[in-house]
């Protein structure tokens, strides 16, 4: 790989927001937040949908509103 292109890649923690989940993987992602996960502390980048929350995944829907959507649609579309 050419040097100095390359976005730093680092271990850090995805949490969704929906259900508290949380798994650490690589990644380039950049954040200030941090968390302590099985000991260590990581950066830590905040999700709304993961495999833990996603009804393809889940089979069933967890959630049915995450910041008010549902309530805005249906305030616009009259419903």
């Amino acid at each position: 790989m050419k040097q100095g292109i390359h976005p730093e890649y680092r271990e850090v923690v995805f949490k969704d927001s929906s259900t508290g989940f949380m798994f650490l993987t690589g990644s380039t992602r950049y954040s200030k937040d941090t968390v302590e996960f099985e000991g260590e502390t990581y950066p830590l980048i905040t999700v709304e949908v993961s495999s833990d929350s996603h009804p393809y995944y889940t089979g069933k829907q967890k959630f049915a509103d995450a910041g008010g959507r549902v309530d805005k649609f249906k305030k616009k579309y009259g419903m």
